[in-house]
């Protein structure tokens, strides 16, 4: 078994319930581990919406939302399977092949209506993907604002990153 170097970054999980929004930290093998964010995920029971979001090591995001009979998933750049694991395993989970080494575009991959029911339509997302001036964290603070739990997900962050 490959000793893994830990990657930065962090990862979130979002519930709302009864009209509240509640952020918590993942453990950081989610970070490295899709099936474990996957699981961890899982396990938050709810009867309102669950997902986690996860920046990458300054370089990329995804948005995972366990479904009845899977999982959805949006992974901000594509070519980042190339260089990460975690990114690599959401597109085998897609289906998708990884684009090609000197392939410098960068394109997401994965359902763009993924959080569409909770005030982010398909197209504001794709803007927000396009922002590739933004690091990961701040495309995720955006939204995590359309969502409505910008303030809960903003104070979490500050005791992530303090």
């Amino acid at each position: 078994m490959a000793h893994q170097e830990p990657v930065n970054g962090f990862a979130v999980a979002v519930v709302r319930e009864d009209g509240r929004w509640r952020c918590s930290r993942m453990d950081s093998s989610a970070l490295s581990e899709l099936d474990a964010a996957i699981t961890e995920l899982r396990q938050l029971r709810s009867t309102g919406a669950v997902f986690g979001l996860l920046a990458v090591d300054d370089e990329f995001f995804i948005v995972l939302r366990p479904v009845p009979g899977g999982v959805a998933l949006l992974l901000s750049d594509a070519a980042a399977a190339l260089d990460y694991d975690i990114a690599a395993d959401v597109l085998d989970l897609l289906r998708v092949d990884p684009p090609d080494e000197e392939d410098d575009e960068l394109w997401p991959e994965g359902d763009l209506a993924v959080l569409a029911d909770l005030g982010i339509p398909q197209h504001e997302l794709q803007v927000i993907v396009d922002e590739v001036d933004l690091y990961p964290d701040e495309q995720l603070q955006m939204i995590a604002q359309r969502c409505g739990f910008g303030d809960e997900f903003t104070k979490l962050l500050d005791t992530i990153q303090a």
